[in-house]
């Protein structure tokens, strides 16, 4: 996994192939999260990259920007929303915080892309990358091109994505739109286990960064749940 450029991790070992793919599974999201917790162990922020991508968070934040998009191309979209979910109810209080969101590219490009681009600057963006696909599906030729698509004939749809990232990113940069990028090598059970440790790590800091916001209680999510019991007659 990279933050900045600097490579987090890599998968040191295969899981064994006995055992249940449940096991194999927690296998790597515990190796994958041991990883990561070593290299974010550290005091100094010039070495923790979680450190640094918090304090960035947080920089933009002072600056106004109070709004993040979590953006994905090929990465499950669902684990954007873990993220989403993750930062969402430990920030959001005290009248503070960074508003949290996530866009499915290249799906939403073409709409939520053009606010990114021309709309409202109190926003910034982080990109989650994904180096490696499971699967790495040619574009297969057509007979006579009459899509006109044939340049693309032999590329794969993960060279493709990757082309639409980085127009992606340089048209937002130009624009006035701050971007971060987390790159994944792959996104099997060891690395997603390195990005949810990363990413919890990064939020537990942002969190304090706020100015004393305790990023483990939830007094917005108890509120409601106290009332909706009562409503529905809870013993």
């Amino acid at each position: 996994m990279m933050w900045g450029g600097k490579i987090l991790g890599s998968d040191g070992g295969r899981v064994a192939a006995d055992g249940g793919r449940r096991d194999r599974y927690r296998s790597g999201y515990g190796r994958g999260a041991q990883a990561c917790r070593s290299i974010c162990a550290g005091v100094d922020p010039d070495e923790n990259p979680a450190y640094q991508y918090a304090a960035v968070r947080n920089l933009l934040y002072e600056q106004g920007k109070t709004t993040e998009y979590w953006l994905t191309m090929n990465l499950a979209t669902l684990f954007c929303r873990v993220v989403e979910t993750a930062f969402g109810e430990s920030e959001g209080k005290e009248g503070k915080g960074i508003f949290p969101a996530s866009l499915d590219f290249s799906t939403d490009l073409h709409s939520m892309g053009q606010y990114l681009q021309e709309g409202r600057r109190d926003i910034f963006a982080t990109t989650l990358w994904v180096e490696k696909t499971a699967a790495e599906m040619a574009v297969p030729e057509a007979d006579g091109d009459d899509d006109g698509l044939d340049y693309l004939a032999g590329m794969t749809f993960n060279d493709v994505n990757e082309k639409a990232r980085l127009a992606t990113m340089q048209a937002h940069t130009a624009g006035g739109l701050p971007n971060l990028m987390v790159r994944a090598a792959g996104m099997t059970p060891f690395h997603y286990g390195q990005l949810i440790y990363f990413f919890e790590k990064a939020c537990a800091i942002s969190g304090y960064l706020l100015g004393g916001v305790n990023p483990f209680d939830q007094p917005g999510v108890e509120a409601y749940k106290k009332r909706m019991f009562t409503l529905l007659g809870r013993p």
